[in-house]
C-alpha cells in the first residue's frame, strides 16, 4: 500500500447508496454525504472492526483514524486480528456516539440519541517500513498534536510487534437520532409517566502527573486544547484539524 494521502482528490459529495450500506431500519436517519461521515468519524478514537475468520464472526475494538478516504488501525502483530487481514479481508468499521438517554411514555419509544458510522472496505496490512513508522506517528499526532516529534522512537522490538492496518472507504452511511422524547400523540396526557432527556458527554478530568517527571516539564504547546471540562468528542475534532488540517 502507498503512501496515505495529503489530501482528498474525490469530488463525490456523498457516498454510493448500496444494498451494503443502506440505512434501512428508520432510513430518515440515514446519512450519505461525506462532510456528516467523517465528522461523527474523525471526532471518535475508539472503533469496532467486525470481521470473519473461518466462517466464525469477529468484533475487534481499536484505535483508528481516517486520512481522506482511508482509515488506519493498529494491534499487536500476534492478534488473531491482524493475521486474518495480512493478505486483504472485508472488514465493517463502526463507530458511535452517544449523547442522550431519552425516557418515554412507553417502553417502545424509549431510545437514546446517537451519532453513528459503518464504513466498508478490504483491510490491508501496511508492510512498507517508512510508511509504516510514518503511520505510526501520525496516530500519536491524530490524538496528541505534535507530539511524535517529542518522543523517541520505537525500538526494533516495538516496531517488529506492532502492525498497522489501512482500509480505502468503499462505501459508508451514518445514522444520526437527534431528537427529544416522541411519543404516541394519545400517551403524552394518557400516560402519567414522568418523560426525560438525559444528556450525556464523555469530558476530560484533571491530569495526572506521572511521578518520575523530569522536573521543569510543561505541557506541549500542542495540548492547548486538553483542559479539564472539554467534552472528548470535540477535542479530537480539533486535535484531527489540527494535525491533519480542513482538506482531509
Amino acid at each position: 500500500m502507498t503512501s496515505p494521502p495529503d489530501s482528498v482528490t474525490n469530488s463525490d459529495a456523498s457516498y454510493p447508496v448500496t444494498p451494503v450500506n443502506k440505512v434501512k431500519r428508520v432510513h430518515e436517519r440515514g446519512r450519505y454525504d461525506k462532510a456528516t461521515v467523517h465528522a461523527i468519524l474523525d471526532a471518535a478514537l475508539v472503533c469496532h472492526i467486525a470481521y470473519v475468520i473461518d466462517g466464525r464472526p469477529f468484533c475487534t475494538p481499536t484505535g483508528f483514524w481516517r486520512e481522506g478516504e482511508h482509515l488506519y488501525w493498529h494491534g499487536s502483530s500476534a492478534s488473531r486480528m491482524i493475521r486474518s487481514q495480512k493478505e486483504g479481508v472485508d472488514v465493517c468499521l463502526t463507530v458511535t456516539h452517544f449523547d442522550s438517554l431519552v425516557m418515554a411514555r412507553s417502553g417502545f419509544h424509549h431510545s437514546v440519541n446517537y451519532r453513528a458510522v459503518m464504513a466498508f472496505g478490504k483491510a490491508h496490512v501496511i508492510d512498507d517500513p517508512e510508511v509504516k513508522l510514518k503511520l505510526m506517528d501520525r496516530f500519536i499526532d491524530r490524538i496528541y498534536p505534535g507530539r511524535s516529534k517529542l518522543i523517541r522512537q520505537p525500538n526494533k522490538q516495538e516496531f517488529k510487534a506492532t502492525t498497522m492496518i489501512g482500509m480505502e472507504i468503499e462505501t459508508a452511511s451514518a445514522k444520526i437520532r437527534d431528537k427529544h422524547v416522541a411519543d404516541e400523540e394519545e400517551d403524552y396526557a394518557g400516560v402519567p409517566a414522568w418523560s426525560a432527556l438525559y444528556p450525556i458527554t464523555q469530558v476530560l478530568g484533571e491530569p495526572s502527573e506521572c511521578e518520575r517527571q523530569i522536573p521543569g516539564l510543561t505541557r506541549p504547546d500542542g495540548m492547548s486544547d486538553f483542559e479539564p471540562g472539554t467534552r472528548f468528542d470535540e477535542l479530537m475534532s480539533r486535535s484531527y484539524r489540527r494535525t491533519f488540517g480542513d482538506n482531509t
